[in-house]
């Protein structure tokens, strides 16, 4: 019986690490060669800019004419701002936008690894980043960056255009706290997760109550909304999308519903979000 009981725990410290550095080895950025041959060429080139906000560090990327209307991306969990690459270097969208993505707290570059779970100070720290550059914009929020754009709206309307929610998970009744985000919360436990992953963790574990608190807020939003969803999200259910249309009846939401498509819209179905582009653009009359 001891063999065995010493066998077990070396089989579970073995596993236990196995699932440690795995974890630590996961990378969903893209590489720095990928973005510098994805810039290559324009006729725009990017800026990487910096920026403090009540102690945090934020960073984000502009680029285009900034006399040209501007739109926000705004990443999910997790995430970096090079989720939207493939809209920043997007030549035919740079000859009409002034494009602007950041690196959520917690993400990439933004204090990476120190989580903010606070909705409300998100929106403070990325609205900090249009303040910044002296320009109202369309906000593109996908997955978490859905509640946090509608956050911004709430916040700061005279710096807000429009807002498209791509897969946004923005219904508290939705928000399902699954057993394995408990444990890792605790610092006993949370060194497992690298950073990316902790940042995760602590903002969606908080985000129902988040969602919550925001609810008599939303009769606040006054600008053009455009709402993408799948029917096959797994992450985010489609009952996210109806929440947005039965909190905005005053809005009128342009509903893109696809009964097919998955949660990764910015990757699979780019053009949907184009397409949102140019009819937010056309209702705010630029």
């Amino acid at each position: 019986m001891k063999i065995l009981k010493r066998v077990l725990i070396g089989v579970a410290i073995l596993a236990v690490t196995g699932i440690v550095i795995f974890l630590n080895t996961m990378d969903f950025t893209v590489s720095q060669e990928q973005i510098d041959s994805a810039f290559s060429g324009l006729n725009y080139q990017p800026e990487f800019k910096e920026l403090d906000n009540r102690g945090r560090n934020l960073h984000y990327i502009t680029i285009g004419d900034t006399s040209k209307p501007s739109f926000l991306f705004v990443h999910g969990s997790p995430g970096t701002w090079d989720n939207f690459l493939g809209f920043l270097s997007d030549e035919k969208l740079l000859e009409k936008y002034h494009l602007i993505a950041v690196d959520r707290p917690g993400f990439g570059k933004s204090d990476y690894g120190k989580p903010e779970r606070s909705l409300k100070k998100q929106s403070e720290d990325i609205l900090a980043v249009l303040i910044e550059e002296q320009t109202t914009a369309t906000l593109i929020g996908h997955s978490y960056g859905g509640p946090v754009i509608m956050r911004m709206a709430i916040d700061a309307p005279e710096l807000v255009d429009g807002l498209i929610s791509v897969a946004g998970s923005v219904d508290p009744e939705l928000e399902k706290t699954k057993w394995y985000q408990i444990p890792v919360h605790y610092k006993v436990l949370s060194w497992i997760l690298p950073g990316f992953l902790y940042s995760t963790n602590e903002e969606i574990l908080a985000l129902k109550k988040e969602l919550e608190e925001m609810i008599p807020c939303w009769k606040n939003i006054t600008q053009p909304v455009s709402v993408i969803q799948g029917g096959k999200d797994n992450l985010v259910p489609e009952g996210n999308a109806y929440f947005i249309e039965n909190m905005l009846p005053h809005n009128n939401p342009n509903m893109v519903i696809i009964p097919e498509m998955n949660h990764f819209v910015p990757w699979t179905n780019p053009d949907l979000i184009r397409d949102e582009m140019e009819y937010i653009t056309r209702k705010i009359g630029n």
